[in-house]
């Protein structure tokens, strides 16, 4: 993926530390919503090589 690429649906289990219990969080939802999304993805660990 780069850049300005379109996102591919996906759901995910989450905690809501609000209800305190797991929930699903499905990327077409959220956007059906009109609710923005930021997705990051990181290393690992952050570890620097």
């Amino acid at each position: 993926m780069q850049v300005g690429s379109v996102v591919p649906d996906f759901t995910l289990t989450t905690y809501r530390p609000t209800t305190k219990d797991f929930g699903e969080f499905k990327l077409s939802e959220n956007m059906k919503a009109g609710k923005w999304s930021i997705l990051f993805f990181y290393p690992a660990d952050f570890t620097f090589v």
